[in-house]
């Protein structure tokens, strides 16, 4: 699985700035336009609340099954979930789990 959910990091980072660094380097970092193009829909906006709603989720998640296993580096999938996206932060959690329970299981 660790090998899965390392493609999905890399996969989970680069699709969603292929999207965004397009559109960062028209427009520049106008958080106001962001925000006017991302809920120009009830559609859109349900999608971007479901996104934010799943991140705090992860973060919890992360916080309460880190700290059960000990895990180190916390801070690494919550700040990639809050920087590029759950597309990220979930896949990386999941191999930063994986390696630590191979590694305790030593």
């Amino acid at each position: 699985m660790k090998y899965i959910y390392g493609v999905l990091c890399v996969l989970g980072a680069v699709l969603p700035y292929c999207v965004f660094l397009p559109w960062l380097a028209a427009n520049g970092p106008n958080l106001l336009l962001l925000y006017t193009q991302i809920s120009t829909n009830p559609l859109s906006s349900m999608a971007w609340l479901d996104v934010i709603v799943s991140a705090f989720v992860l973060v919890a998640f992360i916080i309460y099954e880190g700290r059960q296993l000990k895990m180190k580096l916390l801070w690494l999938p919550i700040v990639s979930t809050f920087t590029v996206g759950v597309s990220l932060g979930l896949p990386l959690f999941l191999l930063m789990r994986e390696l630590h329970l191979e590694k305790t299981k030593l």
